[in-house]
């Protein structure tokens, strides 16, 4: 049975799908770059490694303290798979919003979590603008 405009639909799914994904990334992307340039740079170490089982995908939690009060800060973040639990890390965060600014990305630190940022920005990026172009010359048939 075919659905008319069934392809728009598909496409057009895909295409957001990826631009949404893009567009966070970017974001992401913005603030560490930023951060890097004009943060604090504090000691941290990777608080705990999680890994899912049923896709061997690992997520990287770091925690720190920051150097205006002390306060104890966790967060997660992109990290190259040889990073265990207890690693010492190089932080660095904006003082006005440790939680949402904090990477492990910079000078002593690694670029990990840019070069990761980047590469999927550009990624679903490019994969957004192939699927909008497929959404306009061949979803509708």
């Amino acid at each position: 049975m075919r659905v008319p405009g069934g392809g728009y639909l598909f496409f057009g799914a895909m295409t957001l799908l990826f631009a949404v994904v893009a567009v966070t990334y970017g974001r992401r992307l913005a603030t560490v770059l930023r951060t890097v340039r004009h943060g604090v740079r504090v000691p941290g170490e990777c608080a705990r490694v999680v890994t899912h089982s049923d896709t061997d995908a690992r997520e990287h939690f770091f925690r720190f303290r920051t150097a205006e009060d002390g306060r104890e800060v966790e967060f997660r973040d992109l990290a190259p798979w040889t990073t265990g639990t207890g690693d010492p890390v190089t932080v660095t965060y904006d003082p006005a919003d440790p939680e949402r600014t904090a990477t492990i990305a910079g000078r002593g630190a690694g670029w990990s979590p840019v070069r990761q940022a980047a590469v999927i920005t550009v990624g679903c990026g490019l994969a957004a603008l192939l699927s909008g172009t497929l959404t306009v010359l061949i979803g509708g048939e």
